[in-house]
């Protein structure tokens, strides 16, 4: 009975956070995004001795790689920190107008 009562204030009281739900810090995220382009441009570099080492027809595809990853490797070391959470856009309640 005397948790009926504990879980009704909760609710009461507004919204109860979970600590597990808590997004990386902004240190983490960041070293784990550096460390993310950083081996995307050692694979661009070695696709540029490729290029140079391997016969004709392999030798395009390793070119085409280096040509096409670092724009991949920005991308993704871009797609790290999302702010917008999904649902974040509806309102619970709408704004009263000032008219």
């Amino acid at each position: 009975m005397g948790r009926e009562k504990e879980s009704g204030s909760n609710a009461a009281q507004g919204e109860v956070y979970d600590v597990t739900s808590a997004p990386k810090s902004l240190t983490n995220d960041l070293s784990s995004r550096q460390k993310r382009y950083f081996i995307s441009m050692m694979i661009r570099t070695l696709c540029f001795i490729l290029t140079v080492i391997l016969p004709s027809p392999f030798r395009w595809f390793a070119l085409a790689g280096a040509v096409t990853l670092p724009y991949i490797a920005v991308v993704i070391a871009n797609a790290g920190r999302e702010t917008i959470t999904p649902g974040a856009a509806l309102l619970a309640k709408k704004p009263r107008s000032l008219s």
